[in-house]
């Protein structure tokens, strides 16, 4: 692991922020998704950050193990998870003794320096039954083109302060993440979206009950094209 990418991830833990308001229920919700395309299996969860999602697959999955870079996140994720296998890696360095079934990227792709180099080492990790689903933010989102509009953003993929300080290198449009799958070699089984997201988290924190929120989730399924969320589910073959 390089000094220059330990310090930046240790940088972008020290104030995490997919764990609280909005971002939390869009984990949960992506979460929920998920749980519908895996079988049961052995499980790799990728960059788990606050682990939101690992309270999740730690109960649905009884052999989980999670590659987490961040040694900040990884000492948390151990004390809460005892029981699963938490191995302090890049990507690029991790090398497993054995196949996965299912192979979670929950917003990951948005933040490695080569995300085809990772989608492709993710696919010759699959057992033969075995899948990836990955789930990233989405330039084309109701909330995007709005800032666009406001001259708040320049265009729908520029980076904006929350991207910033997630540490995104990137925004995906449907056609630019499906894009990714198809280089490193997968086949996408499925592709979708959730979260139809028309305002900022703020102001959906300052006024959105829990239930419009969920129904918001919901109506991104509708349409994942503008959707804040877009997911895909991949196999190597």
């Amino acid at each position: 692991m390089s000094r220059t990418e330990q310090s930046r991830l240790d940088a972008i833990a020290s104030d995490p922020r997919y764990a609280e308001g909005p971002n939390e229920a869009m984990v949960e919700y992506s979460f929920e998704i998920f749980r519908r395309h895996m079988k049961p299996g052995p499980t790799l969860e990728m960059g788990p950050a606050e682990g939101v999602m690992t309270r999740h697959l730690a109960r649905l999955c009884p052999d989980l193990t999670v590659v987490e870079a961040s040694r900040r996140f990884c000492a948390d994720l151990k004390a809460r998870h005892p029981s699963v296998k938490i191995v302090p890696s890049l990507f690029e360095d991790y090398a497993p003794s054995g196949k996965f079934t299912n192979i979670i990227l929950g917003h990951v792709l948005e933040h490695v320096e080569d995300p085809v180099s990772i989608l492709a080492r993710a696919g010759a990790w699959l057992a033969d039954d075995g899948c990836i689903l990955a789930a990233v933010p989405n330039a084309r989102s109701l909330h995007r083109q709005a800032g666009v509009l406001l001259g708040q953003l320049p265009v729908e993929n520029a980076l904006n302060e929350a991207d910033q300080l997630h540490g995104h290198r990137r925004v995906y449009d449907p056609e630019s993440f499906r894009h990714e799958f198809n280089a490193a070699g997968l086949n996408i089984r499925v592709f979708g979206g959730y979260w139809l997201k028309p305002v900022s988290n703020d102001q959906i924190q300052e006024s959105w009950s829990p239930e419009l929120l969920h129904a918001f989730m919901q109506l991104g399924e509708r349409y994942p094209d503008i959707a804040a969320e877009i997911y895909v589910v991949a196999s190597a073959s």
